[in-house]
């Protein structure tokens, strides 16, 4: 397993953001390779685009076959931000300043020997940002308002765990390798990688649109360990047409992503409702019977009831009772 080693200065420093070009990438990886059934509308919507791209473009085709390996992507593709949530194009004016020795090194490190037309084309670093301008403008910007909400919402649960559970706390559930072995330790994946000292050292805590928990730095002081947001936080599907007749949308769709127990802050984030709307809504779906709710620290969560779940989840026409 791969360790990072921390001390209290990194953990008080942490911090936790989002990344226009950590999405950017994990859209890629998506449309590349299978996916969860929560993102298959949107791969659906837009693999066909990607395939054709890439025929017109066999140079980024040829990075896209060679960069992403089993446990290891190539590096010029997962430095992470200065700052949390930076533009796009301010991201990729480290990746812009690489020559094509540079590219190739780090492709090498995933795959080789490389086909000839790596070895031949000129300006790699160019046609690889153009590529990642292509998928942000393409699949990731048009819908990047609703897509930046479910990190953030992941965040903002995430950090309130900080005062009650502690570090350990935070990272359960980040994912399935990740956790704090105490002894300023953490756990980051299962791959058999050498300990990386960031102690005295900027770590970041990236939410995306991703699969499996990526380790990336910008050597020597900034690392950032990149998460998947899932559950609640990856989407849900919209509300049953019958279900938004009987509630209205709004209320429909507040109790539909209460599946599982969720707070007020969240579904403020992840709906993009006011808070006074949630928590009306809330309360009238808490009268009715259809949320159960109960204190957890300072935040109060909500989660469907058993009547709810058989309003949301109807039996499946065909299906006879026992």
């Amino acid at each position: 397993m791969s360790e990072f080693l921390v001390d209290a200065d990194t953990l008080a420093n942490a911090r936790f953001g989002t990344s226009q070009l950590t999405e950017t990438v994990a859209a890629l990886k998506l449309l590349r390779a299978p996916s969860q059934p929560w993102y298959r509308a949107w791969k659906d919507a837009h693999v066909g685009a990607y395939t054709d791209q890439l025929a017109r473009n066999p140079v980024w085709a040829s990075i896209v076959d060679n960069a992403f390996g089993r446990s290891w992507v190539a590096d010029f593709l997962t430095v992470p931000p200065l700052e949390p949530d930076q533009r796009l194009d301010d991201e990729l004016e480290l990746l812009t300043s690489l020559d094509d020795d540079q590219i190739r090194a780090d492709l090498r490190v995933v795959r080789t020997p490389l086909p000839e037309i790596l070895l031949e084309s000129t300006g790699l670093a160019e046609q690889v940002a153009d590529l990642l301008r292509w998928i942000w403008t393409a699949t990731v910007e048009p819908d990047w308002p609703r897509r930046l909400r479910l990190p953030q919402a992941d965040i903002v649960s995430r950090t309130s765990r900080l005062s009650e559970h502690g570090w350990s706390g935070v990272l359960r559930g980040l994912g399935p390798h990740v956790r704090w072995l105490g002894d300023g330790r953490i756990q980051v994946n299962r791959w058999d990688y050498p300990t990386t000292d960031v102690r005295g050292q900027d770590l970041m805590f990236i939410a995306a649109h991703t699969y499996g928990v990526n380790v990336s730095w910008r050597k020597p002081d900034r690392f950032a360990l990149t998460y998947p947001v899932t559950g609640i936080f990856a989407g849900t599907e919209a509300p049953a047409e019958p279900l938004v007749q009987l509630l209205g949308r709004n209320r429909a769709r507040v109790l539909v992503e209460a599946a599982d127990p969720v707070s007020t802050t969240v579904l403020v984030a992840t709906t993009g409702l006011s808070l006074a709307t949630v928590s009306d809504h809330l309360r009238i779906l808490t009268d009715a019977g259809l949320l159960e709710r109960r204190r957890s620290g300072r935040s109060v969560l909500y989660w469907q009831s058993d009547t709810a779940r058989r309003l949301v989840r109807p039996p499946t026409p065909g299906r006879h009772r026992p």
